[in-house]
């Protein structure tokens, strides 16, 4: 008896099981290559409209159903029911994701780059934050940081106050800005990056399969 005693005490005084951490699932998807190759006006909604479609698919995997997508006046997506939404498209991929929090993603193809733009983008002593491949860093910093600005709502004319305060591996940073620090992940395929805040979240990428 005191032994069954004794173990249904530890039992009671065992430290709880943390709660898991909240899931994010971006979804990446290829563009069909006949809207590839389509021009103004016409391209950029038939983006947008394969951008919702991977909107859709990540609300799905957090089991929510989409409500009314609505910008402000300044073109930053307001929350519907409490969830906060980014898409992001380029000429050969797209994504969405969803969120209980503020959120932002962007996609951009890795490639060359002036030096005009690299001044752009970040100070020296951001540059010397990492040894790596120069234009796959490029790229890097500047997804994470339009991340941050989508997730803010304040949009590109921030740029000159977000700055990379850490390289914490090949896949992570952390940007500051507003005096917070926002945790950026990076997910590589095919010759792009997309990034995505993080901040406290586990997450799932999807990229769909395709040809794009």
């Amino acid at each position: 008896m005191e032994s069954a005693r004794h173990k249904s005490n530890m039992a009671r005084t065992r430290s709880p099981t943390p709660a898991p951490r909240p899931i994010l699932y971006p979804v990446i998807m290829p563009v069909p290559e006949d809207d590839q190759h389509l021009v103004a006006r016409e391209r950029v909604v038939n983006l947008s409209r394969h951008a919702r479609k991977a909107l859709e698919l990540s609300a799905k995997k957090s089991g929510i159903i989409i409500g009314d997508l609505v910008k402000d006046q300044n073109g930053a997506p307001l929350p519907f029911n409490g969830w906060h939404w980014s898409v992001t498209h380029k000429p050969k991929y797209v994504g969405g994701v969803v969120a209980a929090k503020q959120i932002g993603m962007d996609i951009e193809k890795i490639r060359s780059c002036s030096p005009a733009l690299f001044k752009k983008i970040a100070k020296d002593y951001e540059w010397h934050l990492a040894n790596e491949d120069a234009h796959k860093l490029f790229f890097r910093y500047w997804t994470a940081k339009e991340s941050v600005l989508k997730a803010s709502g304040k949009g590109i004319r921030d740029l000159s106050k977000c700055s990379v305060d850490r390289i914490m591996d090949a896949h992570h940073l952390v940007i500051d800005y507003q005096d917070k620090a926002w945790v950026i992940e990076h997910f590589f395929f095919n010759g792009h990056i997309a990034s995505v805040v993080k901040d406290g979240m586990e997450v799932e990428w999807t990229l769909l399969s395709g040809d794009p």
